[in-house]
């Protein structure tokens, strides 16, 4: 179903776009009230986002679920928005009206990376995610976890360096 939309959206059909500002609307509100505490920056995230689903409709991908899409485009525009707060309240002698700030929003990113971070992990094959996990939670060497494991250190550093590798570009394609 949500090809159908998305294909829907790419082609321009704007009944289809409607639909869809229906059917999500009300959710990233909630994601981002929820975050920010703000029903203005909600409300401002909301329209933004779906003005950048429109503008940026030919670059949907018809592989990916519209909900993910949709709720990547709201954090990043969320993300915008609290950075405009924050350089509005340093050149805003009334600051303490507004109550966004650096760290809000450095915690809501990083808050978010991580749990991104985590869920990518937990996709990852199991070998690869007990190696990963090893090193990193229980701070094993990598030569403790190929002999513990009954690896050679070589694939231990390359079931790390795939992690790795896997969120680095992960990062890269939520930065975009």
């Amino acid at each position: 179903m949500d090809k159908d939309i998305i294909s829907g959206i790419k082609s321009g059909d704007s009944a289809v776009f409607n639909d869809a500002y229906f059917r999500y609307h009300q959710q990233i509100y909630q994601f981002v009230f929820k975050k920010t505490q703000s029903d203005y920056i909600a409300t401002e995230v909301v329209q933004l986002c779906f003005i950048r689903l429109w503008e940026k409709r030919n670059s949907l991908s018809e592989t990916a679920a519209l909900n993910i899409q949709l709720f990547g485009m709201a954090r990043q525009v969320m993300i915008d928005e609290l950075r405009k707060e924050s350089a509005r309240l340093k050149y805003n002698s009334r600051s303490q009206q507004y109550p966004f700030t650096d760290n809000l929003m450095k915690m809501i990113e990083s808050k978010d990376l991580l749990r991104h971070f985590q869920q990518e992990i937990e996709a990852m094959p199991p070998m690869r995610k007990m190696v990963f996990n090893l090193s990193r939670n229980n701070g094993l060497s990598y030569s403790e976890i190929a002999e513990m494991l009954g690896i050679s250190t070589k694939t231990v550093e390359s079931h790390i360096g795939k992690v790795l590798s896997r969120l680095k570009h992960y990062m890269f394609t939520v930065m975009l």
